[in-house]
């Protein structure tokens, strides 16, 4: 009797567990599917919980941060040829090997690009080539153009990121960064090739002076003008003279200026350095004050150019043949405000976003990669110091990274200098940002989705937000 109603009961929870499951598929399959993806995301959880645990007390030496600093120093070395923050990769090398969280790793990344991009501006601020006639290869027009509205998109562009769900941005980081990494790549392919037409010809002693030539005509004569001379065309003659301290001077004034700003609204995460109510009409009235500061700098600079530009042709002499057009002035403002937007929607530097833009117009690898990290020093230095004052943690420990990261870029510099030197080719530059284009491609996404996949499991909004709701 009681193996028969042992066998009843056996027979009967059969019965239910197949009806549970016929009536409940549409469950248990995607159950069994995302097992394995739980599981890794489960050791993950495990591993970022016990290495934060480690470091309730402090940031101690422990192993994986040994590693973490290896990696940055590596990606440090790798960016800074490129005049490129490294941004992109360090975010995800703190997030997930350090086991940082993302308020602590964008911290520190700041610190970490401020310290790499001072190397870069250290070497190139001083340095004169010939093949720009004699120039700083640091472009200061461009940067003055670029700055105010950089500054403008990347506060627009962390509105954005606050409004678009997690799993857009994603979306349109993966395919904004994988088509510029392409368009990048096509560009180093090309330069290459007429390095290596200029070196058959001539040999690598007289690449330098005949690739500016080669590459200007296959370009095209307006874009000569970008490389050849700075974009306050008057001010050549002077500028070879003496070093522009003007420019460098109006640029600190709009740095301080959009600084003052932010600091008064605070970061990303809701701390404001002066009191005031969330989202109130002071806080869009303070906001909104970059919007006509940007306008006036910018149209400021323009006005200054043309009068310059009118009193270098009346004194010489010379017919006025560069009516471009008004297009044309504001393609840099242009330019930088989308990489900006685009910058602060994906949470990292405008130099891995503006350094393709300016490369597919023509501007020189050398010029690119000085211009690119002078500005960025200006970006991430702003952020380090809003950190700064507003009472981040582990100070100690983001300026130990930033000297990492400012030894890798002195090392990573001297090589690449070397190198293009040595066999007189400048696409190593543009090669090297293709590289970490594609290094940061993958690292973001993966670590997007990840996070995308916490959020799907743990039922967050995954919807558009309010710009407010966190603060």
């Amino acid at each position: 009797m009681k193996a028969n109603t042992t066998l009843a009961w056996l027979a009967a929870s059969l019965a239910i567990l197949i009806a549970l499951s016929q009536s409940s598929a549409e469950e248990t399959r995607p159950f069994s599917n995302n097992l394995k993806i739980d599981l890794v995301l489960e050791k993950i959880d495990k591993w970022s919980h016990h290495q934060m645990q480690s470091q309730e007390t402090g940031l101690k030496i422990a192993p994986s941060l040994v590693i973490t600093g290896v990696l940055c120093f590596i990606a440090a070395s790798i960016s800074s040829a490129g005049g490129i923050g490294g941004g992109g990769l360090y975010i995800p090398i703190l997030t997930i090997v350090a086991s940082l969280d993302l308020k602590t790793a964008s911290s520190f990344t700041a610190f970490m690009v401020t310290g790499g991009s001072v190397a870069n501006v250290m070497c190139n601020m001083f340095t004169r080539s010939a093949k720009f006639g004699g120039q700083t290869v640091v472009d200061y027009d461009i940067a003055i153009l670029s700055e105010p509205f950089m500054l403008l998109g990347v506060s627009v562009g962390v509105i954005c990121n606050l409004v678009f769900p997690e799993w857009l941005v994603t979306i349109l980081f993966a395919v904004f960064l994988a088509c510029s990494t392409f368009k990048t790549c096509q560009k180093g392919i090309f330069h290459w090739n007429l390095e290596s037409e200029e070196v058959n010809r001539n040999g690598c002693g007289n690449l330098e002076n005949g690739l500016v030539e080669n590459e200007t005509s296959a370009i095209g004569s307006e874009e000569v003008m970008s490389v050849k001379e700075p974009l306050l065309g008057a001010e050549l003659t002077s500028s070879v003279v003496r070093f522009p301290w003007m420019k460098l001077g109006i640029l600190v004034i709009i740095w301080f200026s959009f600084s003052i700003i932010s600091l008064l609204l605070g970061n990303q995460y809701g701390e404001g350095f002066i009191p005031m109510e969330p989202c109130g009409f002071v806080y869009w009235v303070i906001s909104s004050l970059q919007i006509p500061l940007a306008i006036i700098f910018t149209a400021w600079i323009l006005y200054r150019k043309e009068s310059i530009h009118h009193q270098t042709i009346n004194q010489q002499g010379m017919e006025d043949l560069t009516g471009a057009g008004t297009s044309n002035k504001l393609f840099f403002p242009v330019t930088a405000s989308l990489a900006g937007m685009l910058g602060g929607l994906f949470g990292i530097g405008g130099g891995m976003l503006i350094s393709p833009l300016l490369l597919h117009v023509g501007i020189a690898p050398e010029r690119t990669a000085a211009t690119c990290s002078f500005m960025v020093f200006f970006l991430s230095s702003m952020s380090a110091l809003q950190y700064l004052l507003l009472g981040m943690e582990h100070v100690e420990a983001s300026i130990i990274l930033a000297v990492i990261c400012f030894v890798a870029s002195l090392l990573g510099l001297l090589v690449i200098q070397k190198a293009i030197v040595k066999y007189g080719r400048a696409s190593i530059i543009v090669f090297s940002v293709s590289t970490v284009m594609a290094l940061s491609t993958v690292l973001m996404t993966c670590f997007g989705a990840l996070n995308v996949w916490r959020d799907y499991n743990s039922g967050r909004n995954m919807g558009f937000k309010l710009p407010c709701l966190f603060i």
